[in-house]
């Protein structure tokens, strides 16, 4: 069993409304690392950052991102870091990853600038800029397909996805 598509991108990229919805054209479920996460752990990935840390926050994301890669037949959205880690890496080669691209502009209004995300507490926009920053290159090593999500509807980028994945122009 493998994921149809693994979506990677930024914070406010889209990867959880881009995910749902093409999970939906693709008539497979979606799953969210992030929402595995707060399963095991019982609680926000935010307390998760201030209990236990971020070193066993991003223990726990590269636990529910091999056990997703295993599990899952759908569509599957990973946290904006989880691709950092090398064995999150060596664990996505040949699947179909997915970046979904953003500017800085349009993720900053997406997540908003009061961001509840442990990462972007303190100065959303600068944290957002730098984080990015470094993982770009990741993203687009990674990538077997690429997809702009900044200025589109959600359908056109659906759109694009599954023509895509199916193998369409």
């Amino acid at each position: 069993m493998r994921p149809r598509a693994v979506l990677i991108g930024a914070p406010g990229s889209g990867k959880s409304t881009i995910g749902v919805a093409l999970a939906e054209a693709l008539g497979v479920p979606f799953r969210d690392t992030d929402a595995d996460i707060v399963e095991v752990a019982g609680k926000p990935v935010g307390e998760i950052f201030v209990d236990d840390g971020e070193a066993r926050f991003r223990e726990l994301e590269r636990a529910a991102v091999r056990a997703a890669l295993d599990e899952h037949a759908g569509v599957l959205a990973l946290g904006g870091g989880a691709p950092l880690a090398p064995e999150t890496q060596e664990a996505l080669a040949g699947h179909r990853v997915v970046y979904l691209e953003v500017s800085l502009e349009e993720a900053v209004k997406r997540v908003g600038l009061a961001s509840a995300r442990p990462l972007l507490v303190f100065n959303p926009r600068s944290q957002l800029r730098k984080l990015m920053a470094e993982r770009l290159p990741v993203y687009e090593r990674l990538a077997e397909i690429t997809a702009v999500t900044t200025g589109r509807t959600e359908e056109e980028v659906v759109a694009e996805l599954v023509a895509a994945l199916e193998g369409r122009p």
